[in-house]
């Protein structure tokens, strides 16, 4: 029984990256061995276990067999005789198919440390082409370390599209990779491996559209710009939806099962995107409109969100910025309670903290 740890933790530390977690292959061994030695089997299609004191995970050595279309369809094989190299031989991209013993030696049996240092993204074999989660993988990659794919794989790539392997992807995993991608260092070149290996049109087809016009620069610069500011998802997914139709963003994040708080704030940059870039001369009665589309009232958060992604990027965001900080501050003085209480009919309480929120916002305006 030999343990060799393998995957990022081996790429992060040569790369002098802080390491998250550390996996490791168990070659040599059988289940009830593992289970005899204290480790917990927590794998449900192949065996993995977790150490019985680090709790980290360490599988067995394996191989596995395409069988169906889609990631769904393998056939695992783990048993004491399966070697490290073959194990290796699965993996998606070399620099990810890299072992360290015991000892500290590297095994490297398909060059992972020189594409390391020519930062270069590429396949480990041709099981690539049985995986199609391997697409978004290796666009993640590119936006985490801003690596070059490699023409062959690329080449890869595209033949899986043309197959249909990407078509097999189930929403939920493609949400996964997508936002993961865009907490990335450089999320634009993500949607950029994605679009020149023809992925970005069959799984993303509406932020092709953002990707590929006249927008497109305008919108690498935003989502630049929040991913340099340490924004949130839903502010960096919201910057890919300024500019889409609402229905079309909707249409998106019921496809992809977004969770509810990056659909609501894309809807909204959708929605009212334009009139925020604008806002340097809007007037009272569609600020107000904003904030209530916004529900500033219960979330201010939101709201500064929204704007953020709005002006993410824009060339000359102050007076924008200057004239709903305006208006926004005048409405935060009036009383709503107080009107509340006072409204003649309980009908007429939502119109009249209106009509003073609007008063307000004339009056600061006029005074500014």
């Amino acid at each position: 029984m030999k343990i060799y740890a393998v995957g990022g933790a081996v790429r992060d530390e040569l790369l002098g990256l802080p390491i998250a977690d550390r996996d490791y292959v168990v070659v040599g061994a059988t289940p009830d061995q593992m289970v005899k030695l204290g480790y917990q089997p927590v794998g449900r299609d192949f065996p993995v276990f977790l150490h019985p004191e680090t709790h980290e995970e360490y599988a067995l050595a394996r191989t596995e067999r395409k069988t169906a279309l889609g990631y769904h369809g393998f056939d695992f094989h783990a048993a004491a005789d399966v070697t490290l190299e073959q194990d290796l031989a699965r993996r998606d991209l070399t620099i990810n198919a890299i072992a360290k013993d015991e000892a500290g030696k590297r095994i490297d049996p398909f060059g992972g440390v020189a594409d390391l240092k020519a930062r270069v993204l590429r396949h480990v074999g041709p099981a690539f082409l049985e995986d199609p989660v391997r697409i978004l993988r290796v666009a993640r990659f590119a936006a985490r370390f801003d690596f070059s794919v490699a023409a062959e794989t690329l080449q890869l790539m595209r033949v899986m599209v043309d197959n249909g392997e990407a078509d097999a992807l189930v929403a939920e995993r493609v949400w996964q990779e997508f936002a993961r991608g865009l907490m990335e260092p450089r999320p634009w070149r993500m949607l950029q491996v994605l679009r020149d290996c023809g992925a970005l049109a069959r799984v993303l087809p509406e932020i092709e559209t953002v990707c590929i016009g006249s927008d497109a620069e305008c919108v690498h610069n935003a989502l630049d710009a929040v991913t340099h500011a340490g924004a949130a998802l839903e502010v960096r997914f919201a910057v890919l939806a300024r500019n889409l139709d609402p229905l079309a963003v909707e249409a998106l994040c019921s496809r992809l099962k977004a969770p509810t708080d990056c659909r609501d704030l894309a809807v909204l940059a959708a929605r009212h995107g334009h009139t925020i870039a604008d806002a340097a001369e809007i007037d009272a009665p569609s600020a107000l409109s904003l904030f209530n589309a916004a529900d500033l009232w219960r979330k201010p958060q939101r709201y500064a969100q929204l704007v953020a992604a709005a002006l993410a990027g824009e060339p000359d965001s102050e007076p924008a910025l200057a004239r709903l900080a305006r208006a926004q501050a005048a409405v935060s003085a009036v009383n709503a309670g107080a009107i509340a209480q006072s409204s003649a009919e309980p009908g007429s309480i939502r119109r009249d903290i209106d009509a003073a929120r609007l008063k307000a916002i004339r009056e600061a305006f006029e005074q500014g």
